[in-house]
């Protein structure tokens, strides 16, 4: 099986972000397909936000922490088209960037899939390294390339090229073919396919779904047993823990509901209790001024010093640190009460 596939992200001031944004929704759902198809060890898409001079933005950007998670070296650059008037104005924003236009020459040379959206094919081209390949571009941008990167032939008529290692589209409509090809480079032929019937509409499935479900040929989805028992789980946070009696609940033995929680979670029922236990309990640190002992068999914990030992195991705080940074509610000390007759003055 193919390792990670990380992929940076830089954006400018000027970028179209949304268009970035897009791209990263999409890998998030073939990250969703490959756990689908091969569990919590099957391979996933990481992306990296960056500005124009490479440093972090991961905490300012969406899923950026979500991305940061995935281990691996940067196997790809997309660079998302630039918000600008003219083309004038796109020659002025690539020439202010110069460490970016050195970053795709990099890239280059060390054999990155550089991924460019519309004008950003100028970052491309400016680097050097896109001379002799050919490039998607709007229609309203060809004649000004073609007078700047004459050594660049462009491709009429195709929304997305991929030429060598330079994978250019010209339109957001092209993204979802990106976003497959890319897909295929990092899981192959197999989960691209499934991808590609996700992320692309097919009206004859569409039509024969429609079909099926009418003539009742279609049955209800039925949960698995992992998701029937995290549901009774879920429904029993303050009850005590029994893996026969939960084992029991979903019609499995209690030695195969853990190998079930062990291959997809990568942790014991016991351990997934613990977490949805310190769930409540931090909503209820937040918004409640109850005790901790009373917080702590809320949850199910009997004993308020496990319930603290646990509690720190999971969110790295003490449950009255964690109250103290996260609360909602002013301390009683700041409530007042106002025990004026009405329409009495103060003195």
């Amino acid at each position: 099986m193919s390792s990670n596939f990380v992929i940076e992200l830089p954006c400018l001031p000027e970028s179209a972000v949304g268009h970035a944004l897009h791209l990263v929704e999409m890998l998030r759902s073939a990250n969703l397909m490959a756990g689908l198809r091969h569990g919590r060890h099957a391979p996933r898409f990481g992306w990296r936000w960056v500005d124009g001079l490479g440093r972090d933005m991961g905490e300012r950007m969406p899923h950026g922490a979500e991305g940061a998670a995935v281990a691996g070296p940067v196997r790809a650059l997309f660079l998302s088209s630039l918000q600008c008037p003219d083309i004038p104005a796109i020659r002025e924003i690539v020439a202010a960037h110069g460490p970016l236009v050195r970053r795709t020459a990099a890239a280059f040379d060390q054999g990155l899939q550089v991924c460019t959206l519309g004008s950003a094919a100028w970052f491309a081209a400016g680097s050097g390294g896109c001379k002799g390949l050919s490039v998607a571009l709007p229609w309203f941008y060809m004649g000004g390339f073609s007078l700047d990167f004459p050594d660049i032939a462009l491709a009429q008529g195709r929304p997305l090229v991929q030429d060598g290692h330079w994978l250019s589209a010209s339109h957001p409509e092209a993204l979802v073919p990106m976003a497959l090809a890319l897909a295929r480079m990092a899981f192959g032929d197999d989960l691209t396919a499934a991808l590609g019937s996700v992320l692309q509409p097919d009206p004859p499935r569409e039509r024969a779904a429609q079909a099926a479900s009418l003539d009742r040929q279609l049955p209800h989805t039925r949960a698995s047993t992992l998701a029937h028992a995290i549901a009774w789980l879920e429904a029993r946070v303050d009850q005590p823990y029994d893996l026969r009696a939960l084992a029991a609940a979903v019609s499995v033995s209690p030695r195969t509901l853990l190998r079930h929680f062990r291959q997809e979670l990568g942790h014991s029922p016991l351990d997934h209790l613990h977490g949805l236990r310190c769930a409540r309990a931090r909503v209820l640190l937040e918004i409640t001024l109850e005790s901790i002992p009373s917080i702590a068999q809320a949850c199910g914990y009997a004993d308020p010093a496990a319930f603290r030992r646990i509690f720190a195991r999971h969110t790295g705080m003490a449950p009255a640190d964690y109250r103290q940074r996260h609360t909602l509610r002013a301390p009683r000390r700041r409530w007042r009460v106002d025990a004026r007759a009405p329409g009495e003055r103060l003195r």
